[in-house]
């Protein structure tokens, strides 16, 4: 390797490494700051190395363990079961999307590609979904509106298809005798693992992350996700801190509820599964999003 290579290398790895930390400082200041004491970062403002540390917010979530847990295992379970019903969907539309034998696969493509650009606006969707569907304050409303389907998705899933799995293959496996789901589920889908991982966590943070869903069909609590009962406690939160008419005993109760650094452990809170579970996927996604993204 010359000079001029081991230069151009030596500033891209320079550039990478300053592109990392401008992606991890962010969260070690964010990790930081959720055990810093309220009152320091009140007088001081956020810092990397806090003059006084504390746990008010996570001990102010602890408090409330069981209504985050019960959360949690509402989140888990529509992610988990989202996720997969999004996946199967997406490949079954996908697939017959890639096959260029397809009567009218041009237009079917037009049609997918027209719901990245238009949709119904959030009175007609909502008014579908509660009086024709009758989804409100069900699991379904977590699960249907909006996430169940993402037509990116398709697209990105049909290219990986038309790409990637060899054509010769499928016409092999047809002339052997089988069928278009036995090669859908036999050849498609065992060579196709890098984008179904990559669409998976894509759809898996949709769901995982998604607050607005349950905030406009879900008004029992016994059905909140994770992010809207994280998302309640801080309007609590702001709206005692913010009422002036307060009794001076409940103002000082108020006083003592761990606002800025509560933001922080909410959002430390939501992340770390996202953290655990990304490193299992990762090789698969940058694949899939490289194959993929060949062509349109």
């Amino acid at each position: 390797m010359n000079k001029e290579n081991r230069a151009w290398q030596s500033a891209a790895h320079i550039i990478l490494i300053l592109f990392s930390l401008a992606c991890l400082l962010p969260f070690v200041l964010l990790t930081v700051s959720s055990f810093t004491d309220e009152n320091a970062i009140v007088q001081y403002g956020y810092s990397f190395f806090p003059k006084e540390l504390g746990l008010e917010a996570y001990v102010y979530l602890w408090q409330r363990s069981s209504q985050l847990l019960h959360a949690y295992a509402i989140t888990i379970l529509v992610t988990v079961l989202g996720t997969a019903s999004s996946l199967l969907i997406t490949s079954l539309l996908a697939y017959p999307l890639s096959r260029r034998d397809l009567p009218g696969g041009i237009f079917f493509a037009f049609l997918l590609f027209f719901t990245l650009l238009f949709n119904g606006g959030l009175v007609p969707t909502y008014l579908i979904y509660t009086q024709i569907f009758h989804i409100k304050n069900t699991i379904w409303a977590l699960l249907i509106p909006g996430l169940l389907m993402n037509g990116f998705n398709v697209l990105l899933m049909r290219t990986f298809f038309m790409t990637t799995v060899p054509v010769p293959v499928l016409e092999s496996a047809s002339i052997d005798g089988a069928g278009e789901f036995k090669m859908y589920y036999k050849i498609v889908l065992p060579l196709s693992l890098p984008i179904m991982a990559t669409v998976g966590l894509f759809q898996g943070l949709a769901y995982w992350n998604d607050w607005y869903n349950g905030l406009i069909y879900v008004t029992d609590p016994s059905l909140f996700s994770l992010q809207n009962v994280l998302n309640r406690i801080m309007s609590n939160i702001q709206f005692l801190a913010s009422n002036s008419s307060l009794s001076s005993r409940s103002s000082e109760a108020v006083a003592q509820i761990p606002g800025e650094t509560f933001r922080m452990a909410i959002a430390v809170v939501g992340v770390i599964p996202i953290l655990i579970a990304y490193p299992f996927f990762q090789k698969y996604f940058v694949k899939g999003m490289t194959v993929g993204a060949v062509k349109g």
